[in-house]
């Protein structure tokens, strides 16, 4: 199946057609699924019965590893060591019919879910590094953070962090060292540092959080932020920097509200901030992840279908249920899937919307390094 990924992909974007039906799954099926980004609980593929139906049958395009369980307080998630990760992220791939992006976040530093406490190799912030400036300094960060992730067979990181350190006590950036500077030019040398490294590695990069949650004085996993009066248009530039100089693989939303740039609806939610300024304005044409939609300042105000519907509306490809903010729910594949169709069977959403992503998903796929069966 692996070796025959590219024509795979081509198949599955082609319209269904009656006769083939009993031959493939139904396409709208698959295309709902590879915009779904679940998390889980257990150190095996097989720990969580509702995953192998999430994969095999829900097609859902990837998932996302944590080391900490949130909802019960327990230090155990996805990661042991790293022979129980290969094995896990082996399996996991075995199951599915399309490649799944297999990712994480390791930032560096305290935003860092593979720990030396496990048997990994220490690591950096963000802030240590842009204090530094120092390009040999990122180059063997970043290179080291890349060979571990290639290591495990982990195609995706959820950095490098582009956030500007305008506010330092920024309880969720700031005080984390998640930021490398309030200044965007070296935030932009640090990044593309990142970016070249985890490329050489087949790992993709996913930039976050847009438009810049640097500035905001409350964090998002928590509640509502607005950052309406500390937010500015600087906040921009490492996107503009970068899209401008290629970059094209994955940006993450945040969930932050400004009413400058929209006066209902926060970014994730925002087609203003999405579409308008992410891609009409800087120009970008790669994937748009939202950050975890069951975070408060998301979950907190919106009922599950009204966020899907904005977020899939604002011009999100893909959709984060990371299963790992107040509460678990192994369901929530199945619940999204048939929330998308039926905005889909309604014409609230259209297919030709569903296409967009799925076009942009499978081109990023495309890079996905497999390993040799």
């Amino acid at each position: 199946m692996k070796k025959l990924l590219i024509p795979l992909l081509l198949l599955l974007a082609t319209p269904s057609h009656a006769g083939a039906a009993h031959r493939k799954p139904d396409s709208l099926s698959v295309k709902i699924g590879q915009m779904l980004m679940v998390g889980f609980r257990g150190l095996g593929a097989e720990s969580e019965p509702r995953l192998a139906d999430d994969i095999r049958k829900r097609h859902i395009g990837g998932v996302v590893l944590f080391d900490y369980d949130v909802p019960s307080a327990s230090p155990v998630r996805n990661i042991e060591s790293a022979a129980q990760v290969q094995r896990l992220v082996d399996g996991l791939q075995g199951m599915a019919r399309v490649p799944l992006f297999i990712a994480i976040d390791q930032e560096g530093g305290r935003i860092c879910r593979l720990k030396p406490a496990r048997g990994f190799p220490p690591s950096v912030s963000a802030a240590h590094l842009g204090r530094l400036d120092n390009a040999d300094s990122t180059r063997q960060a970043a290179a080291t953070t890349a060979a571990l992730l290639q290591s495990l067979k982990i195609n995706m990181d959820f950095a490098p962090d582009v956030d500007l350190n305008t506010n330092p006590e920024n309880p969720v950036i700031g005080k984390l060292e998640r930021s490398f500077s309030a200044n965007p030019d070296v935030v932009t040398r640090q990044a593309k540092i990142f970016v070249d490294e985890f490329h050489a590695a087949g790992v993709i990069p996913v930039l976050k959080h847009f438009p810049g949650h640097g500035s905001s004085t409350k964090d998002t996993h928590k509640a509502f932020t607005d950052v309406t009066a500390t937010w500015s248009k600087t906040e921009l530039e490492p996107y503009r920097n970068l899209v401008s100089e290629g970059y094209e693989d994955a940006v993450m939303t945040a969930h932050v509200f400004n009413a400058r740039l929209d006066s209902s609806n926060p970014a994730t939610l925002s087609n203003a901030v999405v579409d308008g300024v992410l891609r009409r304005e800087i120009g970008f044409g790669g994937v748009v992840f939202s950050d975890d939609m069951q975070m408060q300042a998301i979950s907190g105000r919106y009922g599950l279908e009204a966020a899907i519907r904005l977020a899939i509306g604002a011009g999100v490809d893909i959709l984060i249920f990371g299963n790992n903010a107040s509460a678990y729910d192994p369901q929530i594949a199945e619940t999204a899937t048939a929330i998308i169709r039926k905005l889909v069977k309604s014409g609230t959403i259209t297919p030709e919307r569903i296409d967009r992503s799925y076009r942009r998903i499978m081109k990023l796929k495309q890079r996905i390094k497999l390993p040799r069966e």
